[in-house]
């Protein structure tokens, strides 16, 4: 594709890196096996909560083909994986996150040995002959549970099950409340959900014991973190480790952290000196991948007679999990508690965020990680607010918006928005869903006697994730990114990122970045990312940050290319450098086009030089770039929703979903649709689906597609996208982000319109999922 002058940036050019998907040519793990490798397979803790009193390897040793079985008592040199984000302190010690567990257990799928084998069916027998015995402990599921006089205490030194305990407070709430006509209290359930990727995790280490070196190939979204922490667990030199993410086939956030199972595997790898190969089973996948969510909120707000929202106070726990994981806490603190104001205006808060150890695979961030969750309970807030008052609840909306001429706004609970139009995103959805029209087809009814109901959410998310002057207050490092642009003697284009992709389309986009920028064709240039020896030091690809800060770094590593580049055509040119002109693909003197040089001889001319350089200039037309945002992106948006409720059934069919998204500038439209539509979907999933599932002795009852309800493509509806866009000031692109929108909004959207439903024939208030046997209990409940 050529460069004619046309911007590329916002064209929906087709993804370049489908067409190896498509043909079965991508470089995944499972498409890699090294010679000798070896196979690991994991012991797993089969209860909840129980003290280890022996672990039995007898028989696993006697296996032919098995060359070790690893357990805790083998780790003396191997340290915790360490935390990446501290919460405050609750005067205890976080407890240590153990490669393999030691004396406790706490939570089935905890890793308790590992069995390293010649092939993967012997490490699987060797693994089922491995004898553990428990002296079972208590267990305790649910988070209202977990902090209930009495529980089950999780871990040694601690007082109850609470791990830390973060306020955020803004404004006068306690005025607030006492000046308001109206208050109304509500308990909100984020379940849990997990988080369900084509790929399951996955890892490959190779240790050369002559040069002391480890090369790891892994599916995460985090290659030089990775690095990081198998450095910090094993001791090892980072520069003497490489990380490979090659293609990674879904994430959503949960092959983020360093995962007790991967440190195992790595120093297997070590101390056999072979490769070691370990592929996630989909149960497994179930039981030892963190899940997403889980959280339950008690909230009241204060309000006058219009709807408007003044005040917003109460609780919200997060369940945690058997441990800490290193970004767990990140997703309840940085994300949910900041967000809460959401798009409005709401002047006070004093929310306490208290995050609760239980006997459950530990949480982490899923897709929106802690956005959804804030988004959920203020939009069923907003509309339990409306029908409390007989308003409309898109006119209840529009009143509490923060609006245009407010930016940046600064909310209650310390955070800066950039830039957003609330009130044009409103209206687009509603005009997309023909509102009036659906809403007066509610008042008639279906023939078939069906309830129809609406959902309007409206949503503002954290992107760009983390600037540095930010970071520290959430006890995390600051997260800039870097690009480097090597220019061939050719004129071709190689660009290696630190971000990483896993399905969003890097590979394009930030070639339509580079394109513009250089003024060179879009099929000149390259984009790798992933592998830590030839990308440059980057954070990887997480909330919603890629474009926001990673493609900020592409376009000012560009920049640099542009001013040497200038520079060397003015001298090669014999022109002043402030009359050359970047134009078709070269260099020119203004006003002369005869005089000009084209990129490839330019860059050829650079390197090979016929005449010495002025003083402080280098060869070539190179250039590496970082950026670290001043501020966060704030993408918003409104998604609306129509469903039909059957009402012998409880089933529900979603006739309509729009989805209105402000990601400011839009790098690729087509791109930005398919985000849009995959993170609809694993909302909808959500919010009428998918749930994780916990017999009250802490064995999970959703650790297989045979009873996690993941949903198919006959399941989702025909999903509508539409846009405004307001560009953030905070990077050069303009661009917020898109990738976890699609998760944010749709969740309160199809809640709010399955209670909308509802709530005319009486059911007031119902927990997610909506799933038919739940509204079929409901409905008969009300007519009890």
């Amino acid at each position: 594709m050529s460069h004619s002058g046309e911007k590329l940036v916002g064209q929906g050019i087709r993804r370049r890196e489908d067409p190896r998907f498509l043909t079965g040519r991508g470089r995944f793990l499972e498409d890699r096996t090294l010679p000798g490798q070896l196979y690991a397979h994991f012991v797993r803790s089969d209860v909840a909560h129980a003290r280890v009193r022996g672990i039995d390897t007898a028989a696993a040793d006697e296996i032919p083909g098995v060359v070790r079985v690893i357990t805790a008592a083998d780790l003396r040199d191997v340290n915790p994986i360490p935390l990446i984000r501290q919460p405050p302190s609750m005067g205890v010690a976080l407890p240590e996150l153990p490669v393999l567990a030691a004396d406790t257990v706490r939570w089935v799928g905890d890793p308790v040995a590992v069995v390293v084998a010649e092939t993967p069916e012997i490490a699987a027998d060797g693994a089922e002959a491995v004898r553990v015995s428990y002296d079972p402990l208590p267990a305790v599921c649910q988070v209202e549970e977990a902090i209930t006089e009495g529980a089950p205490v999780i871990h040694e030194g601690f007082a109850d099950n609470v791990c830390f305990r973060v306020p955020y407070t803004g404004g006068d709430t306690e005025a607030a409340f006492a000046a308001a006509p109206h208050r109304l209290r509500r308990r909100l359930v984020n379940h849990r959900v997990a988080p369900f990727v084509m790929e399951p995790r996955g890892m490959i280490a190779a240790y050369d014991a002559h040069q002391q070196t480890m090369d790891v190939w892994i599916t995460t979204q985090r290659p030089h973190h990775t690095r990081w922490f198998i450095g910090q667990v094993l001791g090892m030199p980072e520069h003497l480790i490489r990380v490979d993410a090659g293609d990674v086939g879904g994430a959503f956030g949960a092959k983020e952290p360093m995962y007790p199972d991967e440190a195992a595997v790595a120093y297997a790898a070590k101390l056999l000196a072979r490769p070691v190969k370990w592929v996630e089973e989909r149960t497994e996948s179930f039981l030892a991948t963190t899940h997403g969510r889980d959280q339950v909120a008690d909230l009241e707000v204060a309000f006058d007679d219009d709807g408007v929202i003044t005040a917003m106070r109460g609780r919200i726990l997060g369940n945690m999990g058997g441990y800490l994981y290193p970004n767990s806490s990140g997703t309840i603190i940085g994300r949910t508690g900041p967000l809460l104001p959401q798009s409005y205006v709401m002047s006070s808060i004093d929310v306490e965020i208290v995050g609760v150890f239980t006997t459950t695979t530990p949480t982490g961030p899923y897709r929106g990680a802690g956005r959804p969750e804030a988004t959920y309970y203020t939009e069923r807030l907003i509309d339990e607010v409306a029908a409390e008052l007989g308003h409309d609840p898109a006119q209840v909306r529009r009143r509490n918006y923060v609006t245009v001429d407010a930016f940046p706004w600064h909310t209650p609970t310390g955070l800066d928005y950039d830039s957003g139009d609330y009130a044009a995103a409103l209206q687009t959805a509603l005009d997309e869903i023909g509102y009036d029209d659906v809403r007066a087809l509610q008042r008639h009814g279906t023939d078939d006697g069906r309830l129809i109901g609406v959902g309007i959410a409206s949503y503002v998310e954290i992107g760009g994730v983390t600037p540095s002057a930010i970071a520290a207050m959430e006890g995390s490092p600051g997260l800039w990114e870097s690009a480097s642009v090597q220019v061939h003697p050719s004129g071709k284009v190689a660009i290696a990122l630190g971000t990483c992709g896993h399905g969003q389309g890097h590979e394009t986009t930030f070639a339509q970045i580079a394109a513009d920028a250089l003024g060179i064709p879009y099929d000149d240039i390259t984009i790798t990312y992933g592998d830590t020896d030839t990308s440059p030091f980057g954070f990887g690809t997480f909330g919603s940050r890629s474009a926001a800060v990673g493609g900020a770094a592409v376009l000012l590593a560009c920049r640099k290319v542009v001013a040497k580049a200038r520079r060397r055509a003015a001298d090669l040119l014999e022109a002043d450098e402030k009359d050359i002109e970047q134009a078709d693909g070269g260099y020119q003197v203004r006003g002369v086009p005869s005089t000009r040089i084209g990129f490839a001889e330019l860059a050829s001319k650079a390197l090979m030089l016929m005449k010495p350089l002025p003083d402080g200039e280098d060869p070539g037309l190179d250039a590496v770039a970082y950026f670290d945002p001043p501020n966060y992106t704030f993408s918003s948006g409104t998604h609306a929703c129509v469903v039909e409720v059957d009402r012998d059934t409880g089933r529900v069919e979603i006739t309509d979903f729009v989805a209105v998204d402000d990601c400011g500038t839009v790098i690729n439209p087509v791109v930005a649709q398919g985000q849009v539509h995959g993170g609809v979907a694993q909302g909808i999933a959500q919010a009428l689906h998918e749930r994780v599932v916990y017999a009250p002795d802490g064995q999970p009852m959703t650790s297989s597609l045979m009873d996690y309800a993941v949903p198919n493509a006959r399941q989702m509806p025909a999903i509508r996208t539409a846009s405004v866009s307001s560009p953030t000031p905070v990077n050069p692109i303009g661009v917020k982000g898109i990738g976890e929108s699609g998760a944010i909004g749709s969740v309160p959207a199809v809640a709010n319109a399955v209670l909308d439903a509802l709530r005319p024939v009486g059911v007031r208030d119902l927990d997610m999922p909506f799933t038919p046997d739940r509204i079929w209990t409901a409905l008969q409940e009300v007519r009890a």
